[in-house]
């Protein structure tokens, strides 16, 4: 695991995620088109504070590598039972640290890790941050993406361009919203996160 990975904390720094989470509310009213696409579609059985099923419509035609990698997660059973372990009000929850963020064990270090694929070479869009879209966590280094994965509550557009958007929230939505925040002065780390109880793929 890279140096970057571990003072990135898995997404941003402190004061860049505070910041976001200012700017996301600021430009809130603008989602992603729910319409479900070609696929595959990522299911996400939400357990926790929230409850009920997440589909994502994934993207292969924008980001072939890291579709590849999450649904070869997903398909493996590494996604469940992680926590999302960052979640900010108005900005975004994060999740899918298989490494260090699995429920019942220790996840004081969930967002610092990975899986035991390799990390992946950034696949940049022109695809914008709306409510609604998935994107992939990463470190500074922009080819550092992994395991984990974010959706957005609100637009933060000033993401465009650089962090590989990988979906959309077809169906679920309403879960999405009800999954439990963390503390903003924590860099919206959670206590007793919500999980992906379950996480499969369908074409």
């Amino acid at each position: 695991m890279s140096d970057a990975r571990l003072l990135a904390g898995g997404l941003f720094g402190a004061g860049f995620l505070v910041l976001g989470a200012m700017m996301a509310l600021a430009q809130s009213g603008t989602e992603a088109d729910a319409t479900d696409g070609p696929g595959p579609n990522l299911v996400i059985e939400v357990a926790g504070k929230a409850q009920g099923r997440v589909v994502i419509d994934l993207f292969p035609e924008l980001a072939p590598k890291h579709v590849a990698q999450i649904t070869a997660l997903a398909g493996s059973g590494a996604y469940d039972g992680v926590v999302f372990h960052r979640v900010i009000d108005g900005f975004m929850a994060q999740t899918g640290d298989v490494q260090y963020g699995k429920a019942g064990a220790d996840t004081s270090m969930a967002g610092m890790g990975g899986s035991d694929l390799p990390d992946l070479p950034a696949e940049f869009s022109d695809t914008p941050y709306l409510r609604g879209i998935v994107g992939m966590a990463r470190a500074q280094d922009p080819d550092s993406a992994n395991s984990q994965f974010f959706i957005m509550f609100a637009p933060g557009e000033f993401l465009n361009g650089q962090y590989t958007v990988v979906g959309h929230v077809v169906e679920g939505m309403e879960v999405v919203d009800a999954i439990k925040r963390g503390d903003q002065a924590q860099n919206g780390s959670v206590t007793d996160p919500d999980r992906m109880e379950k996480v499969t793929v369908e074409n």
